[in-house]
């Protein structure tokens, strides 16, 4: 590695951050973990987002910031409390990182902000790209206000939004699917056909690493080089675990029982492209769904 940075990370305690600073560490970047409660070693600090709390003069050590913050969206019900969370939890992180950069006496070089494909919203049929207009749904909602929220940094700064899909790894959104499968539930949602833009726990990690020294700002899609239906990754899941795969829910039963949260989370259909990071000059490990779960099934 020819530069070693001074990374601080928001969020990194998460399924993305752990992989993140562990990929990060071995790179030989200085990392530095904001945490709510006290340090726990030299590399923590402590930030309240809720309150928007932050010592500016940690910003001006800093190359690079990274923002992976926020409640997690596969938490469900969504109830009306639980969506204000969502979005608060999300602004609050933001707004706290962005404030501290305007007050910092050097700002960083680069701010890498969490986002979602989620603003994409159900578009069958459709090669979703960073230039695709904002589809419908909450989702599209959180990530517009999340991304308004990382533009209103120094200029001074290159800002990425990380608009990251499904990411498959021993954890986060496949956690519930492996579940139901492991007692013999595995079951294809609905028609199966929707298209699932997913990418390896380890690329996801690594594109995060590689937008640290790129010159592309605004948003990226994280999302794997190949298209997966929901119904070949819920598939490949239950073979790869030996177990069965005979049922299959239909979609009313998945808008009855999750109402609008499995019609976005579940049911949208979204071909996102991954053009725009490539093109860069990423290159992704795993190419296929199946490599990814192969990594850690």
């Amino acid at each position: 590695m020819s530069e070693t940075l001074r990374v601080l990370v928001a969020g990194g305690s998460g399924f993305i951050g752990t992989e993140l600073i562990r990929q990060l560490t071995d790179d030989g970047h200085q990392v530095t973990l904001l945490v709510r409660g006290e340090p726990q070693s030299d590399n923590q600090a402590t930030w309240a987002p809720a309150s928007g709390t932050l010592d500016p003069g940690l910003i001006s050590d800093t190359d690079a910031v990274i923002n992976l913050s926020g409640a997690s969206i596969g938490k469900l019900p969504w109830t009306h409390k639980y969506r204000d969370e969502i979005l608060k939890s999300r602004l609050d992180a933001t707004r706290t990182l962005t404030d501290a950069m305007a007050r910092a006496a050097t700002p960083p070089a680069t701010f890498l902000s969490g986002s979602a494909v989620g603003i994409y919203g159900d578009r069958p049929g459709e090669i979703l790209t960073e230039e695709s207009p904002r589809g419908k749904g909450f989702l599209g909602d959180v990530v517009e206000q999340w991304e308004r929220a990382a533009s209103l940094s120094p200029t001074a700064t290159r800002v990425v939004m990380l608009r990251t899909g499904l990411v498959i790894g021993d954890g986060g959104s496949l956690k519930p699917i492996m579940a139901l499968t492991r007692v013999g539930l595995g079951s294809r949602l609905a028609s199966g056909t929707d298209v699932w833009p997913w990418i390896s726990l380890y690329d996801e990690a690594a594109a995060i690493r590689y937008l640290l020294t790129s010159t592309l700002s605004g948003p990226v899609n994280l999302a794997g080089p190949t298209r997966a239906t929901s119904g070949e990754i819920t598939k490949y899941v239950a073979h790869k675990m030996h177990r069965p795969y005979a049922l299959a829910v239909p979609e009313f039963a998945i808008d009855l029982a999750l109402q609008d949260a499995g019609e976005e989370l579940l049911l949208s259909s979204q071909n996102v492209s991954s053009e725009k990071l490539t093109a860069d000059g990423f290159v992704f490990r795993d190419h296929t769904v199946e490599q990814a779960i192969d990594e850690f099934l």
